[in-house]
């Protein structure tokens, strides 16, 4: 949505400053006004202009996590939203949260609510965020709701650095392999050439075949690069396109382990939001709403979908997702305990509790799995190596 930068007037006589977004710019001039200003000039931002503003607004996990944990702390202490804002915009330590301070206190300060200010700013907050802020605003319990909302980030940091945690090593092993091979391949074999040429047998085959691999890569050493850019190009290109993504998405979930680790991550995202959520007084349907945005995968993304159409409908949580046949049988009983015993929210926290542990088990494994797999891969391209090297050495002898 284009994003537009506005002077106003206030009350008659203040001058105001500030960027909304809306589709057009009678909608922009609408909202302004809805703020309680008297619009004196808009202008929408060009491409590179917006494009800017978004970069510059535009916050990590990290940064909300900072960001919610020090306006929480300056709300708890009786310091109203205005002030407090104005305060990160003028201490903050990182430039972009003094940047969204800077802007959210002057929308507020033009008389919007903080919920529907950060409204305006999806990009910067996420659905999630915003939908929980104006619950708890519209509760009375805003401090609660951020503590709430920075254990909910911090939690998915958590989950999010182990994922990462437990790929690198892999990732390492596989770049260290590739950059070894090409080593071999363009400077050891090629001083070994003219001494294999000088036999008078038949070079191996694998040997062969390493030589030639060589000289080509030698000389057109280009296509290296190539080839690492072009792959890095295709892997972007099936994780952005729907159809390869929806594809991949279905794959990774038949990969023993890995589907688990897979599954089980979105399940923990999933019911985090789920039970933050509900516990600041949101209605099931629309915690159910939140919660499936935050789910990585398709193929489970669209059968909770359906699964919430049926809550819609008048069925149990419980039985919604019981009939999605991908939900672990332990949280079904605990959802469906919570809601026949009126305790919902407390199962919700339980089961939160139980993924996690669940989680923590599989990264475990799945890390101790990583290093034989690792060594039994390097050992290959050792072994490989070895008997191109070698195996002319030995047909020597043996003649």
């Amino acid at each position: 949505m284009p994003i537009y930068s506005y002077t106003a007037l206030k009350a008659g006589k203040e001058v105001v400053r500030g960027e909304v977004t809306a589709s057009n710019l009678k909608d922009a001039r609408d909202v302004i006004r809805k703020m309680g200003l008297v619009p004196t000039k808009i202008n929408e931002f060009n491409d590179a202009k917006q494009k800017k503003a978004v970069a510059i607004s535009d916050l990590s996990l990290s940064e909300k996590i900072d960001f919610i944990s020090t306006l929480q702390i300056l709300l708890q202490s009786g310091i109203p939203a205005v002030e407090s804002l104005m305060f990160m915009e003028q201490e903050a330590a990182k430039a972009k949260i003094r940047k969204v301070s800077k802007i959210l206190k002057t929308q507020i300060m033009a008389g919007s609510t903080f919920a529907d200010t950060l409204g305006r700013y999806p990009q910067v907050f996420g659905y999630i965020f915003i939908g929980l802020v104006k619950a708890g605003e519209e509760s009375g319990e805003l401090e609660k709701t951020l503590g709430r909302i920075k254990d909910l980030l911090s939690k998915q940091a958590a989950i999010k650095g182990k994922v990462i945690g437990t790929l690198m090593y892999p990732m390492f092993v596989i770049v260290l392999a590739f950059i070894i091979t090409i080593v071999m391949l363009v400077f050891v074999f090629p001083a070994f050439k003219e001494m294999f040429e000088s036999q008078d047998k038949a070079l191996p085959f694998i040997t062969t075949m390493m030589i030639n691999a060589g000289d080509y890569l030698k000389t057109y050493w280009y296509t290296i690069p190539i080839f690492i850019v072009a792959f890095i190009s295709f892997c972007i290109v099936m994780v952005k396109w729907q159809p390869a993504k929806n594809l991949l998405d279905k794959i990774v979930l038949k990969v023993p382990l890995l589907n688990n680790l897979i599954l089980y991550s979105n399940y923990s995202n999933f019911l985090s939001v789920l039970s933050v959520s509900y516990d600041a007084g949101i209605p099931i349907v629309d915690c159910l709403h939140l919660a499936v945005i935050t789910l990585t995968n398709s193929v489970l993304r669209n059968k909770m979908s359906n699964a919430i159409v049926k809550v819609q409908q008048g069925l149990q949580v419980s039985q919604a997702l019981k009939a999605t046949k991908v939900v672990p049988r332990m949280l079904l009983f605990m959802i469906a305990t919570g809601e026949q015993s009126g305790r919902l929210g407390d199962m919700l926290e339980k089961g939160v509790n139980f993924l996690d542990r669940t989680l923590d088990g599989i990264i475990d494994t799945m890390t101790k799995m990583i290093e034989p797999i690792m060594l039994l891969v390097i050992g290959s391209i050792v072994l490989v190596m070895a008997l191109a090297l070698y195996l002319p050495l030995f047909q020597s002898y043996m003649s």
